[in-house]
């Protein structure tokens, strides 16, 4: 999958956001200078899917609260949500899920969704209540059967659009 640069990003951040070691995007660009990458550039990030080959997409609303499956370009479903609260700003932008995992409950629910950006991710919750507000660490929080069910649905690399 293309990674396009953007402003203030370095391919140090670029390889801790997919999880890639730096040392497999530097071999599957060989020719990148690693000490100068350019906003606009494009860098192959290994081991990941072209989004745009998969029929899957997912668009999140920060000030809606919802979270909506496409699929090939149709709503399948809107979900409810909770964002992050003041100073745990929910990240803005263009990201894709590079891995999932169960997860055995506590205030991260019985799923995690890694986005590819550090420490961000989609997951479950142990409170239920918190839906619909602005009260998470940046992470995007639905109820544990919305997440288990948008697991099982989508594939790694899926699209994930996150705006205001």
């Amino acid at each position: 999958m293309l990674h396009t640069v953007k402003s203030g990003e370095t391919l140090n951040q670029i390889s801790l956001d997919y999880r890639t070691p730096l040392s497999a995007i530097i071999q599957a660009n060989p020719n990148i200078n690693p000490n100068v990458i350019n906003v606009g550039q494009l860098i192959e990030i290994p081991g990941f899917p072209d989004p745009n080959t998969l029929p899957y997409r997912i668009e999140v609303s920060i000030n809606g609260r919802w979270l909506r499956l496409f699929r090939d370009g149709v709503l399948q479903k809107q979900y409810p949500i909770a964002v992050g609260r003041m100073l745990y700003e929910t990240p803005v932008g263009d990201f894709i899920i590079i891995n999932r995992a169960p997860n055995p409950g506590g205030p991260y629910g019985t799923m995690w969704m890694s986005l590819s950006k550090q420490s961000y991710g989609i997951h479950g919750t142990n409170d239920p209540s918190s839906i619909g507000q602005a009260v998470s660490r940046g992470c995007i929080r639905m109820y544990n059967e919305d997440v288990e069910e948008l697991a099982r649905t989508i594939p790694i690399g899926t699209r994930v659009t996150i705006h205001p």
